[in-house]
């Protein structure tokens, strides 16, 4: 659906220093139909690699592509795509739903149909109760609710979210996941930065990982997991005054479980050992 060709990034900062190389060589594919993290350490260059995604800013050197499932041309791609930054601009004196209508219109879609996608998303967002407040009332919560919104109120193919979880308290973020699932349920592709890696995990495909603005790694979640978990288990039992646990290797495993049994532990469970996606992520040097 996008895909970025050995793509650079270098800024001058004025004339006296080196340049600084924000995004360096990258190269990846966002794939139809998929949710697809985005991963890097703070100033890795993700949201430069977004925003020149979106044509706000120019490579210094590469080439990004656009299936044809988004357009023929620029402006039919452009409005095939819904993008939310990681500061979006509000005007605070605004509700919501004006907001919203404006914000709509931009995007060259009707009232009526702004106002339709509003009664749709409004309550899945469970913002439609806020909507006639004014926006300067509305908590961080709240906001990326709405900025969300509004992203969606043209009906694009494409989703780019810039830490669209960022700021937001566990309940938050779990209920803009499930949105975020139930998108992608209705065929559209979504690509989302985030620095809470065990969001990632749970919601996404693939992930893309790029470190000091080169890619480190791209793939589905299962396979980067599978290729760092270790071949072992964990068998917890009870011991002499509490649960214990032992871990070990996968081919030794039922000779460890005929010992315990033999020697009257109560087996309470078993499990493979295996990796998390924010323990692979930690450990990258």
């Amino acid at each position: 659906m996008l895909e970025l060709h050995s793509i650079t990034k270098t800024f001058n900062s004025d004339l006296f220093r080196k340049e600084f190389v924000a995004v360096n060589d990258l190269s990846f594919k966002i794939e139809e139909g998929k949710i697809t993290g985005f991963l890097g350490a703070n100033g890795a260059g993700k949201t430069t690699t977004m925003k020149m995604m979106m044509d706000f800013i120019r490579p210094t050197k590469g080439e990004i592509t656009f299936g044809k499932s988004l357009g023929d041309n620029k402006n039919e791609i452009l409005k095939n795509i819904g993008f939310l930054p990681e500061r979006p601009y509000f005007y605070q004196n605004l509700s919501g739903r004006e907001f919203c209508n404006y914000m709509g219109q931009l995007s060259g879609i009707s009232l009526a149909e702004i106002k339709q996608q509003i009664e749709y998303w409004g309550p899945i967002f469970k913002i439609d109760f806020a909507l006639d407040r004014t926006i300067r009332n509305y908590s961080k919560g709240m906001l990326q609710r709405v900025g969300f919104l509004v992203t969606l109120l043209h009906d694009p193919k494409l989703i780019i979210l810039d830490e669209p979880l960022s700021g937001l308290d566990p309940i938050g973020r779990k209920e803009l996941k499930d949105v975020i699932l139930s998108i992608n349920k209705l065929g559209k592709t979504v690509f989302f930065s985030s620095h809470i890696i065990s969001d990632v995990e749970e919601v996404c495909h693939d992930v893309t990982f790029i470190k000091d603005g080169a890619l480190f790694y791209q793939g589905s979640v299962e396979k980067i997991i599978n290729e760092h978990t270790k071949s072992e288990s964990l068998i917890t039992f009870i011991g002499k005054d509490s649960y214990e646990t032992l871990k070990v290797k996968d081919v030794d495993k039922n000779k460890a479980l005929k010992k315990l049994i033999d020697d009257d532990f109560k087996i309470i469970k078993v499990e493979s050992n295996r990796a998390t996606l924010e323990e692979i992520i930690y450990n990258v040097k």
